[in-house]
C-alpha cells in the first residue's frame, strides 16, 4: 500500500511553495512506498485525489502566528484542524475548511496526517525563506522515515 503525499501551494508565492518543495524533494529522492502529487489547494481536487486512498499526508504552508519554519503536525481524522490553521490562505479556501468539508461529506480517508509549515511571507515572486526551506527538508525526511521505505537523502 502506498501513502499519498500531497504538497499544497504555489511555488511562485514565497513560502507558499513549502508543500510542493516537500513533494519535489521526495520525488527526487525516489522514496519507495509514496505516491506524490502537488495541488493548488482546490477542495474538489483534494477530495478527488484522496478518494479511495487508505492513507494521505497533506503538506501546506500556514500562518498561525508561530515562528517561521515551525512545523505543526495534526491527525485530521479524529478532530478538526485548529481554527488558526488555514485561516490565512493563498488558495482561496483554507485547508482546514477543505478538510471539514470532506468530513461533512464523509469523504475523509481512513488516515489523514497534516503538516503545516509556518510561513514568513507569501509575496508573489519571492523565494522560500531559509527557515521554511529548512523546515520543508525536515518534513520530507520525516515523511520518508514514517511513511516511506527509507530516509529522504539528497540525490548526488
Amino acid at each position: 500500500m502506498s501513502v499519498l503525499v500531497i504538497g499544497i501551494g504555489n511555488p511562485d508565492r514565497g513560502d507558499d511553495g513549502a508543500g510542493p518543495l516537500v513533494v519535489s524533494r521526495l520525488g527526487k529522492a525516489g522514496v519507495p512506498g509514496l505516491a506524490l502529487r502537488s495541488s493548488g489547494g482546490d477542495p474538489a481536487d483534494l477530495l478527488a485525489a484522496w478518494e479511495g486512498k487508505a492513507a494521505v499526508v497533506l503538506v501546506d504552508a500556514c500562518a498561525s502566528g508561530s515562528e517561521p519554519g515551525t512545523i505543526h503536525r495534526f491527525d485530521a481524522v479524529d478532530r478538526p484542524l485548529p481554527e488558526t490553521f488555514g485561516a490565512v490562505s493563498t488558495h482561496g479556501f483554507g485547508l482546514g475548511a477543505a478538510v471539514e468539508l470532506a468530513r461533512a461529506m464523509d469523504a475523509l480517508p481512513p488516515a489523514l496526517r497534516v503538516y503545516g509549515i509556518e510561513a514568513a511571507g507569501f509575496a508573489p515572486g519571492a523565494p522560500l525563506s531559509p527557515a521554511v526551506e529548512a523546515a520543508a527538508e525536515a518534513v520530507a525526511d520525516e515523511i520518508a522515515r514514517l511513511f516511506g521505505s527509507g530516509p529522504c537523502t539528497k540525490p548526488a
